[in-house]
Parts: structure tokens; sequence; C-alpha cells
């Protein structure tokens, strides 16, 4: 059985400035979506959902959706992650209207994948060896709490434009992920990488950690997991306007109540996103340079 990936496209760009999920980076007009999916395809997924919002559906399905699936015989499904998916009867506090982040968003997949599964960002690039991997990985028979994550260098996946959100990892001596400790502000500063803490406190950071970009591989039992943490989450913190449910937390406390191992797989390539408008000529560089070596064709979606 194929595995399945699970993409997260429900982000509002409010730093872009619209819309970046279908922004145009490649030669034919391509988004980075578009990328991960032909390298999906490639490395042998058989499914995607999408998870986005529901007034973007029908657009998503489209502008992406539809050509996966006419070309290639991908199955595509659609997840809407909407702010009362998933409380069990709990209230949307009042005033409330960001998403209630990634592991909400993975969640709202539950009744849609019934294989092991990948996820990813839909703004991120990853590349081919990253899917290969992770494929490789998801189609071998592992058993519950069986999970992985591709991880990059912290300095690698940086903008030069502002600051960003991210998973600092740390590895045992067998490269099992111990710990994800999500930092939301960290940026360059002067040739060196910095965060800000909730408390002001400016920290100099190690540019070499391993980082998480939200590329990873699961099994049907997170599900379980996810709901309960998610239900936990919700009466602890629900009332705060901006808080937010995040995979690498889940895959935290996981590890550390030893319900879950996580494999850290090595890739080779390298990977660049659209945080900031600013970015997008650094993506549309990055893809053009791939197409001209013929690791990309001119157009990803061109019958033969």
């Amino acid at each position: 059985m194929k595995p399945s990936l699970v993409v997260m496209a429900a982000g509002m760009g409010s730093r872009y400035g619209g819309l970046k999920q279908l922004d145009s980076v490649g030669p034919s007009g391509e988004s980075i979506i578009e990328y991960s999916l032909y390298d999906a395809v490639r490395a042998g997924f058989g499914k995607v959902v999408f998870v986005v919002r529901e007034e973007f559906k029908q657009l998503f399905h489209d502008k992406i959706g539809s050509v996966v699936q006419d070309i290639n015989g991908f199955d595509v499904d659609y997840a809407c992650q909407e702010l009362d998916a998933m409380l069990r009867g709990r209230k949307i506090p009042e005033g409330r209207t960001k998403p209630w982040g990634t592991g909400h968003a993975v969640l709202t997949t539950k009744e849609l994948i019934d294989t092991p599964f990948a996820v990813i960002n839909a703004d991120d690039f990853y590349g081919k060896h990253a899917f290969e991997v992770m494929a490789g990985f998801l189609s071998q028979n592992c058993g519950s709490g069986e999970y992985a994550m591709s991880g990059f260098l912290l300095k690698n996946t940086l903008s030069e434009y502002g600051s960003v959100s991210r998973g600092l990892c740390t590895t045992d001596e067998r490269g099992f992920l111990k710990k994800v400790e999500e930092y939301k502000e960290i940026y360059w500063k002067d040739g060196e990488v910095f965060s800000s803490l909730e408390s002001g406190e400016e920290i100099k950071m190690n540019p070499e950690t391993m980082t998480s970009m939200n590329f990873w591989g699961f099994q049907q039992d997170i599900y379980e997991h996810l709901e309960q943490q998610f239900h936990q989450f919700i009466d602890e913190y629900g009332s705060e306007l901006k808080s937010e449910f995040f995979i690498p937390n889940v895959v935290d406390t996981l590890i550390s109540e030893n319900k879950a191992c996580v494999n850290v797989l090595p890739t080779s390539g390298e990977w660049f996103g659209v945080t900031y408008k600013e970015d997008k000529p650094l993506v549309r560089n990055n893809i053009a340079k791939l197409t001209e070596k013929g690791i990309y064709p001119e157009n990803l979606w061109e019958k033969k």
C-alpha cells in the first residue's frame, strides 16, 4: 500500500501579503507545492490530502488538485481546517480568528487517511531526496509509535527578510529524536543567528542545529495522540486568542512519555521557502537552477 501525503495549506500568508501557497515560482507558472507533489508522485506516494480553509478549497482544486489527479491518477482529497473542527463540543473563544496550528491541521485529516503518511508545509521546498527517503521509511512494516522526521540545518532554513518560527531538535547517539523545541522569532543579525524570547531576551543560536521543517512521517496511531493532546490543549490554552497547537510539541510529549521513537532521516536536498514576499526571487532562482540541471522539466505536468 502506497503512503499518503498531507499538505498543510490553510495559512493566510499574512507576512507574505497573499495566498503564497499558490503563487507562481516555476518556469511554467508552477507553485512550490507543485514541486512537492511532483517529487511525491515520483517517490511512490499514492494520495494527497490538502488541509485548506473552506473558502479556498475550490481554488486549490482548480489550480492544483485537479491537475495532479488528471495527469497522474493521484488520489486527491481535502480537509478544511475551520476553528470548530474536532472541538467535540468545546466552544470557540470570542474573538478567535487564528487557526489552531499544525497539530490541529493534521488532526482534521483523521477520516481521510488509512495508510502511513507524511506531513509537509505547502510553502516549503524540500527536494526530491527528502521524499524518496520518507517514502522508503513509510513503506516499511513499522509498528505503532515508529515515526520519522526529515531534518535540515538551521542556517539553511532562515529568511534574509525577517524572523521565522522553527522547531530545533536534539538527537541521541542512535540518531533518534530526543526533543523538539519551538522558537517563534529566529533571524539573522550581523552574520549570526539569534532568537527573541517572549520575555524580550535575545539569545544567540547555533546555526548548525538540526531543525524540523514540518516534514514528518507518521503511522495511523498518531491520530489518537493528536486528538487527546488537542483537547487537553484547548482546555488549558483555548481561551488565549493566539495560542497554537504545534506538531513538534505533540511529538516531544510522546517521546518524553516513551510512546514514540522518531527516526531523523538524513537528506541531501536543500530547503527553501516563501515566508516573505522578498523571498520569492530567491525561490524562483533556485528552481530555475534545478530546472537547468535537468532535475525538473520546464513544465512539470506536460504530457509526454
